[in-house]
């Protein structure tokens, strides 16, 4: 198991906190392209490919500054209809993402690259808008130790403070006493020696249902908060209902959130009803994982009756449309979206693939901060797969034991020089990929926002009554008093 560490200025390495094949890795020059375009350029080129959308309300868009949600990450597939309509439609978007240790450099000088980016830009000025209790800074996480570890040496050596580096595993995963504590809306963490330190502001990467064990309202700075993963960063059901309402908020402008067919509110009992409705061809999602877990790709019967036949910790589930060949996707209310795929290998196998994308909040708007994509298992082909997860399934992640993680680096695509031409994706593509990512970070911030009252407080009955899931609300930690 992991235990504290203190993270002392200039102990950033850079082998320590990027991949093997990314910390080597030549950014592709068209990436390269969409990172340098200023907010005016990538505005009117977007306005000129989409005459429909209202200009200022673009502007207000990638200038809007977030109240909870400060840094996200949306994973969206590439799709298209027989007719060549062609999108990016946005599977989920998550808080507290994973993307920086896959990133090439953006230039030869660029030795913290993204880590630095979002910190320097997005985590400090952020800071600086609270009143704050006395304390040290501290990262704390429950998994993606290369990433994490890269956070805290990088604030160390922004801030010149020592940082604390503290594991926070799921409650339900461990016997072990947890390190972060709560003393009246403070965090305090426990070094190896067994002292508290109070914490006046912490980096969260704790991804696992931090909901459990981090309350929704504290005084120390939480960058993001678990309120936010409640609203949708780490919750598809509400995430789908943010979505909705957001789209209805813009839809005069012109801007739109693309998302699968989405039947929210499904008890299992109803899944088969919900899976006939799309044509047999369904996802079927636990609301509350994320890395992979409790996402049920659902092809024909036998994956159904699988499904069926298992236990579930929660009482809600989500089922959307299918998006794999032309000849098995759902048909959806906007047609039958399929996938683009890679470019063929030289076997000339086509793979389906995803792209995740990172942003962060700042003063002046939104920033990209890192982009990278991972690819199926096995080729996509036209007949009916028999483990549609292995020709759908996208995430690297493996759940290998208790509080233990690894990474099928096989499957990642960098945006280096060789990979990212075999993703089939233009600069006109990120434009689009980067407006639908910043678009969900609002629309799940402004559900934060209504989940607060006047005071600050966490509006239980608003929230039950929009994801009535008994076995969710028991988890909450509310915040002390």
């Amino acid at each position: 198991m992991r235990k504290t560490e203190i993270i002392e200025p200039e102990s950033f390495e850079q082998e320590n906190h990027f991949y093997p094949k990314a910390l080597n890795a030549q950014l592709h020059a068209m990436v390269s392209y969409f990172f340098n375009l200023d907010q005016n350029r990538l505005m009117k080129r977007y306005i000129h490919l989409n005459p429909q959308v209202d200009p200022e309300a673009l502007k207000s868009v990638l200038t809007y500054q977030s109240k909870h949600f400060h840094w996200g990450g949306a994973d969206l597939f590439y799709v298209t209809t027989e007719t060549g309509n062609r999108k990016m439609v946005v599977l989920e978007t998550n808080s507290c993402p994973s993307g920086q240790k896959s990133m090439p450099a953006r230039t030869d000088a660029d030795e913290y690259r993204g880590y630095r980016y979002l910190l320097e830009n997005s985590f400090l000025p952020a800071m600086k808008k609270k009143r704050l209790p006395k304390g040290a800074l501290a990262v704390i996480y429950d998994k993606n130790y290369m990433e994490t570890s890269g956070y805290a040496s990088t604030l160390a050596d922004l801030t010149g403070e020592r940082i604390f580096l503290v594991p926070q595993f799921n409650i339900e995963d461990t016997v072990e006493e947890q390190k972060v504590t709560f003393e009246k809306g403070v965090m305090f963490v426990k070094d190896e020696e067994g002292f508290k330190h109070p914490i006046r502001a912490a980096f969260r990467y704790v991804t696992q249902k931090p909901w459990n064990r981090i309350p929704v309202n504290s005084k120390t700075f939480i960058y993001n908060s678990t309120l936010v993963c409640l609203s949708g960063g780490r919750n598809k059901l509400l995430a789908n209902k943010a979505y909705e309402l957001y789209n209805s908020e813009v839809a005069a402008s012109g801007l739109k959130i693309n998302m699968p067919d989405t039947i929210k509110d499904v008890s299992k009992l109803e899944v088969p009803l919900w899976v006939q409705k799309f044509g047999g061809k369904a996802v079927v999602k636990d609301p509350y994982s994320n890395a992979g877990q409790g996402v049920f790709t659902i092809t024909s019967a036998q994956e159904l009756e699988a499904f069926m036949e298992g236990d579930y910790q929660y009482d809600q589930f989500i089922v959307q449309s299918l998006i794999g060949h032309y000849e098995w996707s759902s048909t959806s209310q906007d047609g039958k979206f399929y996938h683009v795929g890679t470019v063929p290998n030289k076997k000339g196998k086509i793979f389906i693939s995803d792209l995740r994308v990172m942003v962060y909040s700042s003063p002046e708007g939104f920033q990209p901060c890192a982009i990278y994509a991972r690819r199926a298992r096995t080729p996509l082909e036209a007949a009916v797969p028999e483990s549609s997860w292995e020709v759908l399934g996208t995430n690297l992640s493996i759940k290998v034991g208790e509080n233990k993680w690894d990474s099928d680096t096989s499957r990642l695509m960098l945006m280096d020089s060789k990979d990212f031409n075999a993703l089939g994706i233009g600069t006109d593509d990120l434009i689009e990929a980067y407006i639908q990512t910043v678009l969900t970070v609002i629309a799940i911030d402004k559900m934060a926002q209504n989940l607060l009252n006047k005071k600050g407080q966490f509006r239980t009955k608003l929230f039950k009554s929009l994801d009535n899931d008994d076995s969710l609300m028991s988890e909450i930690l509310l915040g002390a008093e």
